[in-house]
């Protein structure tokens, strides 16, 4: 049953949480190692995702695969939550906040061009004027508006940013031909996830220095940035009477991120950030109107 009022209240819900990860990924890495901190993420995002399992009662659903459908729900896992959260916190730690998650979103530009060899779709000359408008956005951003000077003030942190995009566009094109349940696909990607990470901090890092802010840091990201977060938005699609009507109010969340980065992180949000947003969002609009027709 259709019911747009309840569709915005769950879509601006998923668009406010999502607002605040930026924020919350810089305190939490001032308290923990990225190492520790995607470890209390995905094992609290797993906690979560099986409660929701039971809940909905789809625990069935678990006995019923395969072991080919948990042999790729184990190269998933390692792609997203593992590889794609430990690259984009490794990059947190080295860039500005705003910087950050505004180049993040240079993902869905990084997704159509994946799709050419990954899917053999065909690419328009229109198509490579809006990936260009993106990328003019990006070079703003990691120039910090020195444009001129052709030199990125922190390259190897702009390099992560954009590679953890790589990772994620690569995590959604192999995800959308998993057939299994949404949540059961989750839920075994974050189980995955959290058996990677849990080897490395073995080895890497270690469990006894997780303090009480960086354990609630970790879990609050587990929670409304990997599982809950995720029903909110799945409900308001939902409930929407058109898709359209809620998926653009996504391009809400990078600029309600930059006010929290701004009023909790006293972050001076630049010029350069804002204007390049505006480039990467305009390139990603112009590629869906693109792909409309």
């Amino acid at each position: 049953m259709k019911d747009q009022k309840k569709a915005y209240i769950y879509a601006l819900l998923a668009v406010f949480f999502w607002s605040t990860v930026a924020t919350v990924f810089k305190l939490t890495l001032e308290e923990i190692d990225q190492f520790q901190m995607l470890f209390t993420a995905s094992v609290s995002s797993a906690v979560i995702l099986f409660l929701s399992l039971v809940f909905q009662k789809k625990t069935d659903l678990l006995k019923q695969l395969k072991a080919k459908d948990y042999a790729y729900s184990a190269f998933l896992g390692a792609l997203n939550p593992f590889i794609y959260y430990l690259i984009l916190l490794k990059a947190y730690s080295l860039l500005r906040a705003q910087e950050a998650q505004t180049l993040n979103y240079f993902w869905a530009i990084i997704l159509v061009l994946l799709s050419i060899p990954l899917l053999k779709q065909k690419i328009t000359l229109k198509s490579f004027l809006a990936i260009l408008i993106s990328f003019l956005g990006v070079y703003i951003i990691s120039t910090k508006g020195d444009v001129f000077s052709f030199r990125f003030t922190n390259a190897l942190g702009v390099s992560l940013a954009l590679g953890s995009a790589f990772f994620w566009a690569l995590y959604w094109i192999y995800n959308s031909k998993d057939n299994k349940d949404e949540t059961v696909r989750l839920f075994l990607n974050f189980v995955f996830g959290s058996i990677y990470i849990t080897a490395v901090m073995l080895f890497i890092s270690d469990f006894r220095s997780i303090n009480l802010s960086g354990l609630i840091g970790g879990t609050y990201l587990g929670i409304f940035e990997m599982g809950l977060t995720f029903f909110f938005w799945s409900k308001a699609m939902k409930l929407s009477e058109t898709t359209a009507k809620v998926s653009n109010l996504i391009f809400l969340s990078p600029f309600l991120s930059l006010l929290f980065i701004n009023f909790i992180l006293k972050e001076e949000i630049l010029a350069s950030t804002f204007i390049g947003l505006i480039f990467i969002i305009s390139g990603i609009l112009l590629q869906r109107k693109l792909n409309e027709h």
